[in-house]
C-alpha cells in the first residue's frame, strides 16, 4: 500500500484552473475521482499514484515535482 503524500493545494488549483477545467473534467481526463481533485485542493491525503495521474493529465511530469510537493 502506498503512502499518502504532502502537497501544495494551492498549486493543484491554480494549474487546474489555468487551463479552464473543472474538478468533473480534470478527474475524467485524470482517471480518477472527483473526490479526489478536491482532497489535493483542500490538502487531504492522496495516494502518490493519483497525485501522478492528475499532474500528467495537466501536462506536468515528475521534473515538475517542487512545483506541487511541500
Amino acid at each position: 500500500m502506498q503512502e499518502p503524500a504532502k502537497v501544495n493545494p494551492q498549486a493543484f488549483a491554480t494549474a487546474r484552473k489555468s487551463q479552464l477545467l473543472d474538478k468533473n473534467s480534470l478527474a475524467r481526463m485524470a482517471g480518477v475521482s472527483s473526490l479526489t481533485i478536491t482532497r489535493l485542493e483542500t490538502g487531504k491525503p492522496v495516494l502518490l499514484s493519483n497525485i501522478k495521474k492528475v499532474m500528467q493529465a495537466l501536462g506536468y511530469t515528475v521534473a515538475d515535482k517542487d512545483r506541487f510537493f511541500m
